[in-house]
Formats: structure tokens, sequence, C-alpha cells
């Protein structure tokens, strides 16, 4: 159980270290960034996708079986995602801040930002409570799935009158909710007994939910045929890292 709570903080800090990636943009041109970031965006519906798919679910079915409990479960997972971003505003954006793509509500993105990271860290501290893989998977996939998004959630607090350093430092501290949820996980599965049996199919739900609904939509904003190919196989590779992964147990 130690191994279980030091490979999950340390997969977590490495999560909310994420948040500095804003630093990157310095140097980066607003229309090259947003090209890099489709296909980023591309490569972590794909590993969100195959997380659910090829390790959570399988883990979880393998464990107890495939009955009513599990879809509810991960329709549970779908539908919470849905209301924490229908009561909060939370929205992941993965596109960074133009005149055309304008967030004025940056306090209520950091609030949101803090609530999304506090579930990544719920997510991460469940998966390893079944295996060291699905915890690396799991992690890997979260930290995919960061790495465009704070890239966005940087240029929000930018464009609402956050200074750089001000963005970085508050970026980092609610990406620190991350810690909390791993702890919250991993306590309650000292006092709930088999408390993965919900959470795993839980974490597959926002998953599914996250990269279905807010990851593609955002990829279908590009229509060119080329890029569109390129988006696919961005999707598949990020499939194939997941699978890799499996292959590798």
């Amino acid at each position: 159980m130690i191994d279980v709570w030091i490979y999950t903080l340390i997969s977590v800090l490495i999560v909310s270290l994420i948040s500095f990636v804003g630093v990157l943009t310095f140097s980066i041109k607003a229309k090259n960034l947003k090209k890099i970031l489709l296909y980023m965006v591309s490569f972590s519906a794909g590993a969100l996708f195959g997380d659910a798919f090829i390790h959570l679910l399988p883990e979880i079915v393998e464990e107890v079986g495939f009955g009513l409990d599990i879809s509810v479960y991960v329709m549970f997972g779908i539908g919470f995602s849905f209301i924490v971003e229908k009561f909060i505003h939370w929205r992941h954006c993965h596109i960074p801040t133009t005149k055309e793509h304008i967030h004025p509500f940056a306090m209520m993105n950091l609030f949101g930002d803090a609530v999304h990271n506090f579930i990544d860290g719920l997510i991460i501290g469940a998966s390893y409570l079944v295996n060291m893989q699905v915890g690396i998977a799991t992690t890997l996939a979260v930290v995919l799935h960061e790495l465009p998004q704070e890239i966005g959630d940087f240029g929000v607090l930018l464009h609402g009158g956050f200074s750089k350093f001000k963005a970085l430092f508050f970026n980092f501290i609610t990406a620190l909710t991350a810690v909390l949820g791993a702890i919250v996980s991993l306590w309650i599965s000292s006092y709930v007994e088999n408390i993965t049996v919900f959470l795993i199919p839980f974490a597959a739900g926002t998953f599914i939910y996250i990269a279905g609904s807010d990851l593609i939509p955002e990829l279908h904003k590009e229509v060119a045929v080329k890029k569109s190919l390129l988006q696919f196989i961005a999707i598949v590779l990020g499939v194939l890292v997941m699978l890799a992964l499996l292959l590798m147990e």
C-alpha cells in the first residue's frame, strides 16, 4: 500500500507540473501554436478513449464481471461530468485565446480547473489501487490531456488580466488539487471496501465524456481533408500508445 501512495503522489505531482507548460507559449506564435494543439488534442482524445476501453473497463470487468452496476457507474461518470460542466461553466479550452476565441471569466476558469484537476487526482489514485500498469496508463492519458488544456487555460488567464507570472502561479495552485484528489481517493479506499468497483468505471465514463463531448467537437472545427486525416492518425496513435502499455504488462 505504501508503494501505491508513493507512485500515486509522484504521478499527480507530475500532472501538476504540467501547468507550467504555458511558459513554452512565450516563444511560439499563436498561429503555429494552434496548428500544433489540434494534433495534440487528437492524440489526447485517442489516449483517453484507449485508457477507458483498453485499460480501465477491461480491468474492472475481469475483476467483477460486466453487470448492470458497471454500466450505471460509467453513465454516472458521464452524467457527473456533464453536470459539473453546466453548473460551474467548466470548459476544457484547447485553443489559445485570440480575438476570435475570447474567454472573459478567468476566475471561473480557475475554479473549474481546480475541480477538474481534483477529479483527475481521484481517478489516478483509483487506477493505482487496481495495479501499477493501469495507474501508469491513466497518468499518461491525463498528462496528454492536460498539455493542450493547460496551454488554453494559460491563455484564458492572460486574457483575463493576469500577468504571465501570476497566470503560471495560479495555474499551478489549481493544478495541485490533483494531489488532494489522489489523497482523498486513497484515504476512502482504506475505509470503503472495493471502492475501485465504482471509481474505475466512473473514471472511464469521465474520460469518454471528455474525449467524445469535448475534444472531438474541437477537432471538427478543422474540415480540410489533409489536416483531418492527420488528426485521425493522431487519434489512432493515442490509442496505440495505450495498447502498447497493455502489451508491456
